[in-house]
């Protein structure tokens, strides 16, 4: 038996191949699936199961391209009513895949509808020697119970059980394989390690230290990180089956003034995945700034209507299509073009820009000396302000802008900051596009802030 582990970074999302010695299964496949066709066969495997724990909010699956391009039987939870071919599984359902023994529990929490494999490698012995647990354990930390309006008390509760009663029934030896790693957020506070052992979460998980049902839910359900819109959006679309991204059309290159002229549509939008500093020297009026650097998938399925016509402007073509890739990870499918020759092209054909005042570190801690900074507006998440900020700054995180902008004046300058510049140049862009002219941000964000020995 092998495993062999893929890692995504922004959605920190983990999937895997375990496989025999011809056959292997794939589970909670990413939607751009070619890594797992090379990688089965470089290692001379037919992928035969693809196995799915559950309705993943964070991102769009690829079992439905996974599939159709193997040949492979999808295995889901019963309990989904997912509306693709696929094979139902319950809890006590088993199946085989060469040697290796694969039994199914319900374990809902997460989500309502999830559940986990349990592997047996028969070769060596009938104890469990793995589980794929999805979301419901993870290393440091479980799934947040919090995403379904009016339920997160009764998801909560069942996480209990299904953590309680029957993964920690499971051998200490067992190995823990989750779907997501330290950055998502699907947990609280994940750790770095991306496995684990049973035995080792029993001792050193804290939220397995908490025996006590009540206070159990209640550690889960308060203080939460907030959850990105399309966490809404992109359950309904794994139940569907998303569109194989072989039937989306390629990425067309647009010269400027068409480009002008595409954007100018209703629904159209653009966003701009070069370096924040990039995006502030220049860009194009009206545009998303979202940095490929930053937590770009994981903002982009925050901010950008889903129904969107979505433009992209980018370095160079690889650059376009890497964020195209990115960008149907949560979702969002209507990319229809990117701009022909980068923003040089753009300012050569005469076209207008707008900009966004990039301020270093010095000169805003010498702002903040001098009572300069009149609108000083964090942009991090509640807990990254709790743990640490700058007198005087108003925390807002950058997605609430859309809405909590109403609170700010727009004929006084504004100041963002993050923790190293990628945010807050997406905080400044959601601003201008409500009208604020004098908006700036700090190019280092709290990271520079510290490195240059300022108190916090």
């Amino acid at each position: 038996m092998i495993i062999h582990a893929f890692f995504i970074r922004g959605i920190a999302h983990s999937s895997y191949i375990i496989g025999g010695d011809k056959a292997c299964a794939v589970v909670d496949p990413r939607r751009d699936v070619d890594v797992y066709l090379e990688a089965a066969r470089e290692a001379g495997l037919k992928i035969t199961h693809i196995l799915e724990t559950h309705l993943h909010a964070d991102f769009l699956s690829g079992h439905v391209e996974l599939a159709r391009r193997t040949g492979a039987r999808i295995y889901a939870p019963r309990s989904a009513r997912c509306r693709f071919d696929h094979v139902p599984l319950a809890e006590g359902d088993a199946f085989s895949l060469e040697e290796m023994r694969f039994s199914v529990l319900e374990t809902p929490g997460h989500t309502p509808e999830h559940i986990s494999y349990v592997v047996a490698d028969r070769a060596r012995g009938r104890d469990p020697v793995a589980v794929f647990c999805g979301d419901t354990l993870f290393v440091g930390d479980a799934g947040r119970p919090d995403l379904f309006p009016g339920m997160a008390d009764r998801l909560a509760s069942k996480l209990y059980d299904s953590l309680f009663g029957k993964l920690l029934e499971l051998p200490d030896h067992c190995e823990v394989y989750p779907a997501h790693g330290a950055g998502s957020l699907c947990g609280k506070a994940i750790g770095d390690k991306r496995s684990s052992t049973i035995g080792y979460e029993r001792k050193y998980n804290p939220v397995l230290q908490v025996r006590e049902r009540k206070a159990f839910i209640r550690g889960l359900t308060t203080n939460m990180p907030p959850a990105p819109d399309h966490f809404g959006r992109c359950s309904e679309l794994n139940r569907r089956g998303p569109a194989p991204v072989g039937d989306v059309p390629p990425l067309a290159e647009l010269a400027p003034k068409e480009f002008a002229r595409r954007i100018a549509a209703a629904n159209a939008i653009v966003v701009d995945a070069r370096p924040y500093d990039a995006f502030g020297g220049q860009h194009v009026p009206g545009s998303y700034g979202l940095d490929l650097a930053g937590n770009f998938a994981t903002f982009a399925g925050w901010v950008i209507p889903p129904r969107s016509e979505i433009y992209v402007v980018a370095d160079d073509r690889a650059r376009a299509e890497e964020a195209a890739v990115w960008l149907r990870r949560v979702g969002l499918d209507r990319i229809r073009g990117t701009l022909a020759g980068g923003l040089v092209s753009w300012v050569k054909a005469g076209l207008p820009t707008a900009r966004v005042g990039q301020i270093s570190v010095p000169d805003f801690h010498r702002m903040c000396r001098e009572r300069k900074c009149a609108q000083f507006v964090d942009i991090r998440s509640p807990g990254e302000f709790a743990g640490g900020a700058i007198k005087g700054a108003v925390n807002i995180p950058a997605p609430n802008l859309r809405t909590k902008y109403k609170g700010l004046r727009k004929d006084r300058p504004v100041v963002l900051i993050c923790s190293t510049g990628n945010r807050s140049s997406l905080a400044a862009s959601l601003l201008l596009m409500r009208g604020f002219r004098d908006v700036g941000h700090v190019a280092g964000g709290m990271t520079g802030y510290a490195a240059a020995g300022f108190k916090i």
